[in-house]
């Protein structure tokens, strides 16, 4: 990985990157509303629709505690247009196309599978406070189970 993630405390990085309507989605103007930031390697996989289908079924209870949900991938507007019709997903879902923000973030970088090395995503969500600081991190994200834990650690915030 070529930089570290950002650690608790830390000013979370900014970015304007576009969902897949084509509106651009600026971090720094979810403020004041705590963010929930989940990086995940590719649309229409198992493991990345399972994430976001769990934070789509909770996303009332996320709107209710006052947070907003974004995933990021590489993935093009386009894929994430498709993949959010085809599961009825209701998160905010930006393509990180060039990678910047996932560098930015620490989660761009090696991964072995079944023997081969290879460069993808890390699956890791950010909570970033009303601040705009970093309040919990999950660097390596199992999917069973993780939009209800985010959701404990929003309420807890």
């Amino acid at each position: 990985m070529s930089k570290p993630m950002p650690e608790v405390g830390e000013t979370a990085p900014d970015f304007t990157l576009p969902q897949d309507d084509g509106d651009p989605v600026t971090l720094s103007a979810q403020q004041p509303a705590p963010v929930v930031l989940f990086f995940y390697p590719k649309d229409d996989t198992p493991g990345c629709t399972t994430e976001n289908k769990d934070f789509t079924a909770m996303q009332t209870d996320f709107a209710l505690a006052g947070a907003k949900v974004i995933g990021v991938s590489k993935d093009t507007v386009e894929k994430h247009a498709k993949f959010r019709k085809k599961h009825e997903l209701s998160v905010i879902l930006v393509s990180d196309a060039d990678g910047q923000t996932c560098e930015d973030y620490g989660v761009w970088g090696e991964k072995k599978m079944y023997g081969k090395t290879f460069m993808g995503i890390t699956r890791a969500t950010f909570l970033i406070d009303a601040d705009g600081k970093i309040a919990k991190v999950w660097p390596k994200v199992k999917v069973d189970g993780h939009a209800a834990e985010v959701l404990e650690a929003v309420k807890a915030l």
